[in-house]
């Protein structure tokens, strides 16, 4: 049974036949469409996950840039009791240098071997999503 568009269709175009309108359906998911900033972070998290090797079985980790000045690393896992346990540290990029804020009101400037792990992950991190999320070139940072 032709469908109202095909009548139409067929009484513009003068042709009395079934006319194929396959190519006027707009695909049900397109490539194209817009993320949300949380659908964004999700992916950036996921390629910040990987630039610390594999992850046992079981574990789950993001790291990712929260905004301007805040990054996260977070891991989960289930221990050999079969309890859910979970690690987060927020460094927090500041002018004095970066304090790294862990659970427990622990608070500390990163320093020396650390300091220098995280800004060659953080420089990875940005080649890396620049490249596979936003296909583009990462800028070169200082």
């Amino acid at each position: 049974m032709p469908s109202i568009f095909s009548k139409a269709l067929g009484l513009l175009t003068g042709d009395d036949a079934d006319v194929n309108t396959e190519w006027l359906k707009m695909p049900k998911r397109r490539a194209l469409k817009p993320l949300t900033e949380r659908e964004l972070i999700k992916l950036e998290a996921e390629i910040g996950s990987r630039l610390f090797g594999p992850l046992p079985r079981g574990h789950r980790r993001e790291f990712f840039c929260l905004d301007a000045t805040t990054w996260i690393w977070h891991e989960e896992w289930v221990d050999d009791h079969r309890r859910l346990q979970t690690a987060t540290t927020r460094y927090e990029v500041q002018d004095r240098g970066v304090l790294k804020v862990q659970e427990g009101a622990r608070y500390s400037y990163v320093e020396g071997a650390e300091l220098e792990n995280l800004t060659m992950a953080v420089r990875m991190y940005y080649e890396r999503v620049a490249r596979e999320i936003y296909h583009t070139e990462p800028v070169q940072i200082a």
